[in-house]
């Protein structure tokens, strides 16, 4: 079994009405695992909360939390990091998909299965997501899309791209 991994999934917001709603930024690939009512986070200082109740606003959480009965209660909170414990193998909903803790710091081979270099992050850009890849030469950006990337393997903790010039060299 593996430990548990703290995960920040949300930033809170500007307070929502009077009854001591809040916007939440979210941080999380699934916001609707994270924020359920009863669910448990933790802020930065280690101070607990619950979720009394969870709704939609255009495609944003708004919650309200246990204890915090009005607005002015609310927005003491704003700019607080929201923090939940996850199985550190705990997988996304859907498969063929991975959380970013999971990317970053696995190997990456080449199409001959060299050593190319390491994942240091996850960049999500409007086009699509993009590995960022430390290599000998420096940083590079590698698109998190399976014609690149056609091998995952976390069990191995690697992953191997696809035997396309010019994705970690530059080209003259």
């Amino acid at each position: 079994m593996a430990g548990l991994v703290e995960v920040l999934v949300g930033i809170v917001g500007r307070a929502h009405g009077i009854r001591g709603d809040a916007f939440i930024d979210v941080r999380t690939d699934e916001p609707g695992r994270r924020f359920q009512p009863g669910s448990g986070l933790r802020l930065s200082s280690g101070k607990h909360l619950t979720l009394e109740r969870v709704r939609w606003h255009r495609g944003r959480p708004v919650v309200a939390f246990e204890g915090y009965p009005d607005r002015t209660a609310v927005e003491s909170l704003r700019g607080e990091k929201l923090f939940v414990d996850v199985p550190g193998d705990e997988r996304p909903s859907e498969p063929e998909e991975y959380f970013d803790r999971q990317l970053a710091g696995l190997r990456v081979l080449d199409a001959a299965g060299k050593h190319a270099g390491e994942v240091v992050e996850v960049l999500h850009l409007p086009a699509q997501d993009c590995l960022v890849v430390e290599t000998g030469a420096g940083r590079r950006l590698v698109p998190f899309v399976s014609a690149l990337v056609p091998r995952v393997d976390l069990e191995a903790g690697e992953v191997q791209l696809a035997d396309v010039g010019g994705l970690l060299e530059d080209l003259a």
